[in-house]
């Protein structure tokens, strides 16, 4: 009898609320969970192809498919504090015959709340270019470019130097409102983009919208997203010039959109989008040394050729990309 008594009073005296423990005549010790080790250390990496490669609303592969992979070591000081590097790869097609972009960058994302932050550097390498300048490679300003400069041309009379390479600062927010909606803006600064002599500044907001889990099921996602940006420019360099403008020209500040809805399964994404600018095809054909770009009557104060680009166009980018970590995709 007195066995069973004790019995009732221990199963009781488990059973007493963590608010009444002080009442406890004794303490009532568990099993303590096992220590993970926190690893500092992961890795991004991923690759996509795509129907079109456009960046800030133009085109960087003529309007023909590229392929994108990249790599991103990672180390998260604490929860809240990630430093990171990374490369990527792009193939292109530039008016100087380089071929491919390659990406070299840098930063630190810290993490306040529903706050999360992003500061860093962007290096934009474009190897295996040629000048393409023509006839006797003296600008409008008089200057000589080079014997390379001058043995090479485009058709229909653009020009472009044989290392558009250039690096940007940039800073990020993304505020998660909620599990279904986020929104975002970004700064980017260049003191000489496109290694054109012009200093470039873009800045855009954009929003998110993430279905429920549960919408589709079977472990199908879906998100629909876009964003708006504005891109400004300073003056180019005498190679960029033009008779009204021998010593450069300004570029035109342009605005850009897009607007799209993802899927996603596992570690694969299929993103299907729209993207346009407010570019005219004359200034478009000033700013991209378009060498595809045939006469049009495009005339503009930088681009007196009246030859005109449709690289700043309307177009419909399909791209499907696959995106992994080491610690949740294959530890």
């Amino acid at each position: 009898m007195k066995k069973t008594i004790l019995s009732v009073a221990a199963v009781l005296a488990v059973g007493v609320t963590s608010a009444s423990a002080a009442d406890l005549p004794a303490k009532v010790y568990t099993k303590a969970p096992p220590i993970v080790a926190f690893d500092p250390w992961d890795v991004a990496f991923g690759s996509a192809i795509m129907s079109d490669y456009v960046f800030r609303g133009i085109t960087q592969s003529n309007h023909k498919p590229s392929v994108n992979a990249y790599f991103e070591p990672r180390y998260n000081v604490n929860p809240n504090l990630q430093l990171y590097v990374g490369s990527s790869f792009s193939s292109i097609s530039f008016p100087n015959r380089a071929a491919a972009e390659v990406d070299i960058y840098g930063g630190i994302r810290p993490t306040f709340g529903a706050f999360a932050f992003d500061f860093g550097v962007f290096g934009y390498l474009y190897p295996g270019g040629t000048c393409q300048y023509g006839g006797t490679g003296v600008d409008f300003a008089g200057n000589f470019q080079g014997a390379d400069c001058a043995a090479n041309f485009i058709t229909n009379g653009n020009v472009m130097k044989k290392d558009a390479s250039f690096f940007e600062g940039y800073a990020k927010v993304m505020w998660t409102a909620n599990e279904m909606f986020s929104f975002g803006a970004n700064e980017y600064y260049s003191p000489n983009f496109l290694n054109t002599g012009a200093w470039g500044n873009y800045a855009s907001v954009t929003a998110k919208y993430t279905a429920p889990g549960t919408y589709f099921g079977g472990g199908v996602g879906m998100y629909i997203s876009g964003e708006y940006g504005h891109q400004w420019f300073g003056t180019s360099d005498s190679f960029y010039g033009v008779p009204a403008s021998p010593f450069g020209i300004k570029y035109a500040d342009y605005n850009t959109w897009n607007v799209g809805i993802g899927f996603n399964y596992k570690v694969f994404t299929l993103d299907l989008r729209y993207s346009d600018t407010d570019l005219s095809k004359a200034n478009c054909n000033a700013f991209t040394s378009d060498y595809t770009a045939t006469p049009s009557g495009d005339f503009s104060p930088i681009n007196p050729s009246g030859v005109g680009s449709k690289w700043c166009g309307a177009t419909f980018i399909a791209k499907l990309s696959a995106d992994l970590t080491l610690m949740s995709n294959i530890k």
